[in-house]
């Protein structure tokens, strides 16, 4: 059960975000993240909770930031209902999309789950509702996602495979690359690893 820290900064001009503090796991149903989230003054800045079943789609997602909440699940596409600060308002929403996305890695690791990509396949496209910081605002967005590239490396605790995902967005045409090891992220843009005191899980 690999435990650690991603640094979270904006891509474009590198300002630090937030420090998120993450646990996660293989289990019975699938996959499970969890995670909370520290502002660089200290102040709690939010908490992530996804739960994905045994084909990588979300089972349970629950969303923090800002006193916003979120809560969703793959149900006809994707549903969700997310709520305001005050907790009085509450809007429901319905998209016909494969799952969800958001700054935090798990939504990463997610994705590369989902997809089962392998070295050889065409880049496959992907429709996902991004939840924007900092009211949880949600998107529908269209990637392409291709693995580029396989690498095993010997390390103490036995061989390590990274493999290179290049993600376009399809509305812009911006690319860039995520390099995932297991259900660990060790690099994306915006996001650095920074602790980890155990082994990426295996979600093969």
């Amino acid at each position: 059960m690999p435990r650690g820290r991603y640094s979270l900064h904006d891509p474009h001009d590198h300002t630090p975000l937030a420090d998120e503090h993450f646990q996660c796991a293989p289990g019975p149903s699938g996959w499970r993240y969890v995670s909370r989230l520290t502002a660089p003054d200290g102040d709690h800045a939010g908490s992530v909770d996804l739960t994905l079943d045994a084909l990588g789609r979300p089972l349970r997602l629950e969303l923090h930031a800002a006193s916003w909440q979120v809560r969703g699940a793959a149900l006809d596409g994707v549903t969700w209902v997310r709520t305001d600060p005050t907790g009085t308002h509450a809007t429901e929403g319905n998209v016909r999309a494969h799952a969800f996305i958001g700054t935090s890695p798990a939504f990463l690791v997610a994705t590369a789950r989902l997809l089962r990509l392998t070295p050889s396949a065409a880049a496959t496209r992907v429709r996902l509702v991004a939840f924007t910081d900092p009211v949880l605002a949600p998107r529908t967005v269209d990637q392409s996602w291709a693995l580029v590239d396989r690498e095993t490396h010997p390390t103490d605790n036995g061989p390590l495979t990274v493999d290179a995902y290049q993600v376009t967005a399809l509305d812009t045409g911006e690319q860039h690359t995520v390099h995932l090891a297991g259900d660990v992220v060790l690099s994306a843009p915006g996001v650095e690893l920074e602790d980890l005191d155990a082994p990426p899980s295996d979600l093969d």
